[in-house]
């Protein structure tokens, strides 16, 4: 398996794949400056690990991108790596299957953990996450994401609550979207009612 980077900016794919032989010492990390050069890459150094994507590409137009990637490799983890705010296209890159969005003035240090959290087995390094599992298969961690959400809490102020940043909060809430098989805060409040996580 490999990573891979796509991102047509040569500084910024540089610096994406810089961190990433950080965050994961060993594994193979393949840049791209096109998504059309994706499908002979995958063949050559194998299936992804994860997906590393910039929305604006010379091949792309929006979020199209984000599709094309989610309608062909469904199960593979992918994160948008964006100069774009995230105010303007998180929710559309969310709804059109990207797991994480990250702003790219977010800055190293946050896109590395975002990452790095992103390529650990679901849990690791948490001691919240971490705990046994619950009947309903949910963490500790898990259950409190629910509550702040049902409160209508945004990631910032889930952040704040929980003293940890933002890109973290959405990696927990992407583990719990997967745990669930949802996609969105809506699906998961929806789920939690019915199978009595939080009160109807």
């Amino acid at each position: 398996m490999a990573i891979y980077v796509i991102d047509d900016h040569p500084l910024m794919r540089d610096a994406i794949v810089m961190l990433l032989r950080r965050v994961r010492p060993g594994s193979e990390v393949v840049e791209l400056s096109q998504l059309s050069d994706l499908e002979s890459a995958v063949a050559q150094h194998g299936e992804p690990e994860i997906l590393c994507l910039d929305l604006k590409l010379p091949d792309t137009v929006g979020i199209s991108g984000v599709k094309v990637l989610r309608a062909n490799y469904p199960e593979t983890p992918l994160a948008v790596i964006s100069a774009t705010p995230a105010v303007d296209v998180e929710e559309w890159c969310r709804e059109a299957g990207a797991d994480v969005y990250i702003e790219k003035s977010a800055g190293a240090t946050e896109i590395a953990a975002t990452l790095r959290a992103m390529l650990q087995p679901n849990g690791q390094g948490d001691s919240e996450e971490s705990e046994a599992a619950t009947e309903t298969k949910l963490t500790k961690r898990q259950r409190q994401l629910i509550i702040m959400l049902d409160e209508g809490l945004s990631n910032r102020d889930i952040a704040e609550r929980l003293g940890i940043s933002e890109h973290t909060v959405k990696v927990h809430l992407w583990r719990l979207f997967r745990r669930l098989g949802v996609k969105s805060r809506t699906q998961t409040l929806h789920y939690a009612r019915v199978n009595g996580l939080i009160n109807a």
